[in-house]
């Protein structure tokens, strides 16, 4: 038994290069792992925080909190919609003041109810790359303002959002708002990954 162990013991000595490289490529496997672990959950955590921004910012339009609104945007944010081109935060809060729920609409004397329009984001496709990011997302509209106070899909769109990470937080820099129930029913749209539909052949 000892001859064995003497045995084991003098070929782990002549070899020592040999277990070196192992341990070496172990620890080297484990630290890879180890970063992928990192980046994955780094990943996670911009997702969830850019998702959030995204889904606090329709809430904040559709509630008129226009200061919430506004703290979702770069200083030199720039914002191209259905009502234009908006450069910067003050021309962009000169435009939220008048829409969703912070345009001025008269109340009752004695009202208990209100009609509303509900804004949905879905879909998000985020791509982070270190302090900038780039996402799109399919949004639509909902609403009771109808004669009959029924709910009915009123717009539909998508949007293409540039966003920094600026002091650790997240903001957009840019957001084009694609209107598809208006003005921008485009033949197709690349960066939603669609194909010149002119391009398909009949079965």
């Amino acid at each position: 038994m000892n001859n064995n162990n003497n045995n084991t013991n003098n070929t782990n000595n002549k070899n020592p290069r040999k277990n070196h490289m192992k341990a070496l490529a172990t620890t080297l496997l484990c630290a890879c792992t180890f970063v992928a672990q990192l980046a994955h959950a780094d990943y996670a955590n911009d997702r969830a925080e850019i998702e959030n921004l995204s889904n606090k910012y329709m809430v904040a339009v559709d509630a008129g909190d226009i200061e919430t609104v506004m703290s979702t945007w770069a200083e030199d944010g720039r914002l191209e919609w259905v009502g234009g081109i908006e450069e910067g935060k003050a021309e962009i809060r000169d435009a939220m003041s008048n829409f969703g729920g912070a345009r001025y609409e008269a109340i009752p004397d004695g009202a208990t109810a209100r009609q509303r329009t509900r804004h949905q984001i879905i879909n998000h496709v985020i791509d982070v790359d270190g302090d900038t990011a780039k996402t799109t997302a399919y949004w639509f509209a909902m609403t009771n303002r109808t004669p009959q106070g029924d709910v009915q899909l009123l717009y539909m769109g998508h949007y293409e959002d540039d966003l920094a990470r600026v002091n650790g937080k997240w903001v957009f820099k840019t957001r084009k708002v694609y209107n598809e129930s208006r003005d921008n029913k485009k033949l197709w749209y690349p960066e939603l990954g669609e194909i010149d539909p002119r391009t398909r052949k009949p079965n």
